[in-house]
């Protein structure tokens, strides 16, 4: 079998990139270890304790996200502050996260199949106070691994708010690979 040079760089893998998905490949199996309800117990303490922070509590412009299955739980989170602040959920648009005002409603994307958030686009970027982040794995250095996409580095880019990333305490890892496009955040909550 012959192979050319291009055939054979398409294949491998750089070291870092290597690294990353070795790393998606361990968090997505501890968080499959952890049973439903440790996972709901750790998302409360984890909202209990940004509900308990000064600079949660004076932000009146907050971003979280609808979570998925393996993620920290963050529904009962939206839904409970979408009446007291402006909540925004991301919807995607391409290669883009897009704020949207979250007003209870979701709809499912067609591609992915993930429920987004139907309402208004918030286009006041340099507004919003806190967005809640999350991530495959995060490190105490506020390092980010993301699932591969750039979506939230490029869009953190966009704004001055403070970056708080949520995740179990499993998704802690001693080291993140990162290059200079990973955007690190400003604090990680994880229980």
């Amino acid at each position: 079998m012959v192979m050319s040079e291009n055939t054979i760089s398409a294949n491998i893998l750089n070291p870092l990139d290597q690294e990353k998905k070795a790393m998606r490949k361990l968090m997505r199996e501890r968080k499959a270890a952890l049973p439903a309800e440790e996972k709901l117990l750790k998302s409360k303490r984890i909202f209990e304790f940004i509900e308990s922070q000064s600079w949660f509590n004076e932000a009146s412009v907050v971003m979280c996200y609808w979570s998925l299955p393996d993620e920290v739980f963050t529904h009962d989170f939206c839904l409970k502050w979408m009446k007291s602040k402006t909540l925004l959920l991301p919807r995607m648009v391409g290669p883009d996260i897009v704020p949207v005002v979250f007003g209870g409603t979701l709809v499912k994307e067609p591609i992915l199949g993930v429920e987004e958030p139907q309402g208004e686009e918030y286009r006041q970027i340099d507004m919003i106070n806190v967005i809640l982040v999350p991530g495959v794995a995060f490190d105490r250095d506020g390092n980010r691994l993301g699932r591969g996409k750039a979506f939230y580095d490029k869009f953190l880019r966009s704004t001055h708010a403070l970056k708080v990333g949520v995740c179990f305490e499993e998704q802690l890892a001693e080291k993140i690979p990162t290059d200079h496009h990973d955007l690190p955040m400003d604090k990680v909550v994880s229980f």
